[in-house]
């Protein structure tokens, strides 16, 4: 990581962890930081061995002889695609060495990268952006009803992922869907809602013991279903974060660029559900 400026021995928004500025807010903010686990490279790319067939295993007799069986493996390759956010601020708060202007500043160039993550997360995109969940090949898919009237898509994606090998960690869905959903209740003429409240998260709601994710890039139609353990969200070592005081020289400004590259991985897809709308 390196950090560039025309003034030497400025300081200011240049502390010595410039690049955590940036990935440590992503993280904070970024729904696929949160459902996903996260993995660091140095390299361009990122190698996911998928088995492709187990070893043979079965009952012998004592002292007999142990048939040798094959493992044959496949893999993922994952190029963490490069996002970018550029902000642009005052000479005097570049030169301000309150840490508070150097945390505001990564905070705002995170907020760009974690929403553009997101957005290629939970959307089909064209290239530059990673391949995320709405083009997974092999995803579990439930239909679901033009209205909600009860859980029963949300268990039946569970069972999905449980035949699968996986196990759903956490819902993403839109706001309208989890208002839509939050509204069912337990019977006829109660006021009791259908979903629970996660209490280790203040205003966090769960379904069947799974937290819910609200996102706004989340399609309207759609509900996902993640399993953290099958989803690997992978970020390559580097992230930067470069100011320049000649580009605005004019204005007396300072543009601060931020980078940070992120790709992802479903080394088993079916253990991931998508529940879509019937209608839609």
């Amino acid at each position: 990581m390196s950090i560039y400026t025309n003034t030497p021995g400025t300081q200011g928004i240049l502390p010595d962890e410039y690049g955590a500025l940036v990935e440590k807010p992503v993280q904070e903010l970024s729904l696929a930081m949160q459902v996903g686990t996260i993995v660091q490279t140095g390299s361009t790319r990122y190698r996911v061995p998928l088995l492709a067939s187990d070893v043979t295993v079965g009952a012998v007799e004592e002292g007999a002889e142990i048939t040798p069986s094959d493992v044959k493996f496949d893999e993922i390759v994952v190029t963490p695609a490069k996002f970018a956010g550029l902000t642009v601020i005052s000479r005097e708060m570049a030169e301000d060495s309150s840490p508070s202007a150097g945390d505001q500043v990564g905070r705002s160039i995170a907020r760009q990268i974690a929403n553009s993550v997101d957005n290629a997360l939970l959307n089909k995109l064209t290239a530059p952006n990673p391949s995320g969940l709405a083009a997974l090949d092999g995803v579990s898919k439930v239909p679901a009803p033009v209205t909600y009237t009860n859980l029963d898509p949300l268990e039946e994606a569970l069972s999905l992922s449980e035949a699968a090998g996986g196990n759903i960690t956490a819902w993403v869905m839109s706001a309208a869907t989890a208002l839509e959903l939050a509204k069912l209740k337990d019977q006829a003429n109660s006021n009791r809602g259908l979903l629970n409240s996660d209490m280790t998260a203040v205003g966090r709601r769960q379904i069947l013991g799974r937290p819910v994710f609200v996102s706004p890039y989340a399609p309207a139609d759609v509900v996902y279903g993640i399993s953290r353990a099958d989803m690997l969200t992978v970020v390559r070592e580097g992230t930067r974060l470069d100011v320049d005081k000649s580009v605005y020289f004019t204005s007396d400004r300072v543009a601060v660029k931020g980078t940070m590259r992120v790709g992802f991985a479903f080394p088993v897809a079916g253990a991931h559900v998508m529940i879509q709308n019937a209608a839609k």
